[in-house]
C-alpha cells in the first residue's frame, strides 16, 4: 500500500511524483482547503478572538477525495510549500484528514529537484504551529480591519473596493506624507559652477568656499550674481588631486522583494506576473530529455542564505565563460550568487518546451542567470 503525499498544485505533484516513484501517490489540495466564511466576519471577539474556518465553496468533492485517499493510504505526509501559508494549509489538512499534528507527518521542500525532494522526505517533522498561528494572525487581521473598514469606503468612495492590514496603514503613510508635502517651506539657494578646461578637456566646478575655507551657499539670485562678478577674470589653478580606489560590492542573492524590484525593472513585469512565472519555475516546467524538473528554489524567502555546493555551481559556471575568478562576499555578508536552485539546476532555456506562458518562463529564466554572472564576475 502507498503513501500518501499531498501538495498544493497538480504540476508540483507530477513533478514529485516522478522523483517518488511507486510507492508513493502524490496529490494536490488545489491551494486552501478551509478559510473564514465569506459572508460573515466568522471570528468570535468575544471569546479569544477564535476564528470559525469553514471548508471552500467548491471543494467538497476534493476534500471527500482526500479523506478516501488517506484512509486507504500506508500513513499520509503533507508536502505544502515552505512558508505560512502553507504550513496553514497542512494544519487544515491535517484536521480534516484526522492526523496528530504533532506528528512527523510535515514534509518540505526548498527546490523541487531529485535531491531536494530526497531530502525533504528524509526529515519528516510535526507542524510548526507558531508559523501557523503567523497566517492565522495575519488573516484574523486582515478579517478584522477589512470586514470593518470596507463598507466605509463603499459609502464614502466607490462599491467594490476593500481594504486590509497593508493597505490602511499604507493609505495612512500616503496620508502623512502628503501633508508634510503640502506643509514644506522651500528655501531658495543658489549654486556657481564654472565650466574649467586645459585643450580640449573640459569639466564643471561649483564653488564651495571662500578664500578662507568659509562654505557658500547664495541665497538669492542677487548674492549668485555677486559672487559670479567677482570671479570674472580669475585664474584657477588644480591644487590637489586625490586618487583613490573604489571597490565594487556584487548585490546578495535574490529574496521576494529584490526578485519583484529586479523582473520590474529589467523585465517590466507586475509583481503578480513576476511571482506566477517563478512559482511555475519552482514548481516544474518540461525539460527536453529530463522531464519535469524545478528550476528554482523557493521564491518567498527573506533569506540571503547560500548553500556551500550553490557557491559551487557558481564558480564552475561562471569559469564556463570567463576567467575563473573569486565568488566576492555581498554586504550582506554572504556568499554570492543568483537564487541558488537557478545557479545548480538551470538548464538552457531553449531546451525548455511545454511550458504555459513560455515567455515569462524564459524571460525570468534569463534574468537569473544574468544576475548570477553579474553577481559572480563583478569586482
Amino acid at each position: 500500500m502507498a503513501k500518501l503525499v499531498i501538495v498544493e498544485s497538480p504540476a508540483k505533484a507530477k513533478t514529485i511524483g516522478k522523483y517518488l516513484g511507486d510507492d508513493y501517490e502524490v496529490t494536490a489540495s488545489m491551494g486552501h482547503i478551509r478559510d473564514l466564511p465569506a459572508s460573515q466576519l466568522g471570528i468570535d471577539v468575544e471569546h479569544g478572538y477564535t476564528p470559525q474556518y469553514i471548508s471552500i465553496k467548491g471543494k467538497e468533492k476534493l476534500i471527500k477525495e482526500l479523506k478516501s485517499k488517506a484512509k486507504h493510504a500506508d500513513g499520509v505526509l503533507l508536502a505544502t510549500d515552505p512558508d505560512r501559508e502553507g504550513e496553514a494549509i497542512s494544519w487544515h489538512l491535517a484536521n480534516i484528514l484526522g492526523l496528530d499534528p504533532h506528528e512527523p507527518n510535515r514534509v518540505t521542500f526548498d527546490e523541487i529537484t531529485k535531491k531536494g525532494v530526497k531530502e525533504g522526505m528524509a526529515h519528516p517533522r510535526a507542524i510548526d504551529e507558531d508559523l501557523f498561528n503567523a497566517q492565522q494572525a495575519r488573516r484574523v487581521l486582515d478579517r478584522l480591519v477589512g470586514y470593518k473598514l470596507s463598507p466605509f469606503l463603499w459609502r464614502k468612495v466607490r462599491r467594490g473596493l476593500s481594504a486590509g492590514r497593508v493597505q490602511s496603514v499604507a493609505v495612512r503613510l500616503i496620508d502623512d506624507r502628503e501633508k508634510e508635502i503640502e506643509n514644506f517651506k522651500p528655501d531658495e539657494y543658489w549654486n556657481v559652477d564654472a565650466t574649467l578646461g586645459a585643450g580640449h578637456k573640459s569639466f564643471v566646478a561649483r564653488l564651495a568656499t571662500d578664500a578662507n575655507g568659509k562654505k557658500l551657499l547664495p541665497k538669492n539670485e542677487a548674492e549668485a550674481r555677486a559672487i559670479e562678478k567677482g570671479l570674472e577674470g580669475a585664474s584657477y589653478v588644480v591644487s590637489e588631486l586625490k586618487r583613490g580606489k573604489r571597490a565594487k560590492q556584487p548585490t546578495p542573492a535574490f529574496i521576494t522583494s529584490t526578485l519583484q524590484q529586479e523582473a520590474s525593472r529589467r523585465l517590466g513585469f507586475t509583481a503578480t506576473r513576476t511571482m506566477r512565472a517563478a512559482q511555475t519555475l519552482y514548481e516544474g516546467v518540461d525539460i527536453a530529455g529530463h522531464g519535469m524538473m524545478g528550476l528554482i528554489t523557493y521564491m518567498r524567502t527573506d533569506s540571503l542564505r547560500i548553500s556551500d555546493e550553490a557557491v559551487a555551481a557558481a564558480k564552475e559556471y561562471i569559469a564556463g565563460g570567463n576567467d575563473a575568478r573569486t565568488i566576492q562576499r555581498s554586504r550582506a555578508g554572504v556568499r554570492v550568487a543568483a537564487m541558488s536552485a537557478a545557479v545548480r539546476y538551470l538548464h538552457a532555456p531553449a531546451s525548455v518546451a511545454n511550458v504555459e506562458d513560455m515567455e515569462n518562463m524564459l524571460r525570468l529564466t534569463r534574468l537569473f542567470l544574468e544576475e548570477m554572472a553579474r553577481d559572480g564576475t563583478e569586482e
